[in-house]
C-alpha cells in the first residue's frame, strides 16, 4: 500500500506538477496553521466563530480553501485562540 508520502513524492517529479504544488504551498500553509491551531485548542469552528466575531461559515471557507483571509482576518483569529500572529519570510528552498 501506498502512502500520501511516496505518492507526493513521485509526483514532484514530474516538472509541471511540481511547479503547480509549489505555486499553492503557501496558501496551503495558512489553511494548515489555522486548522491545527483551532483544533490543538478543541475547538470547533462555530466556537471560534464566536470568540472572534467571525462568521463560522467564513472560517469553514478559510479552512477550505475557498476565501483567502486578509491579515487583519488572521489577527482576529490568533487573537481569539490567545495567539499571536507571526508572518516571516525564507529563503526557497531549492529541490
Amino acid at each position: 500500500m501506498r502512502t500520501f508520502d511516496d505518492m507526493l513524492s513521485k509526483q514532484l517529479k514530474d516538472e509541471e506538477f511540481r511547479k503547480e504544488y509549489e505555486a499553492i504551498q503557501p496558501e496551503m500553509d495558512v489553511i494548515r496553521a489555522i486548522v491545527d491551531a483551532r483544533t490543538s485548542q478543541n475547538l470547533t469552528q462555530k466556537e471560534l466563530a464566536e470568540r472572534t466575531g467571525i462568521n463560522q461559515a467564513d472560517i469553514s471557507k478559510l479552512e477550505n480553501g475557498t476565501r483567502n483571509p486578509s491579515v487583519n482576518l488572521l489577527k482576529r483569529l490568533a487573537e481569539g485562540m490567545g495567539m499571536a500572529l507571526k508572518i516571516e519570510f525564507v529563503p526557497k528552498q531549492k529541490i
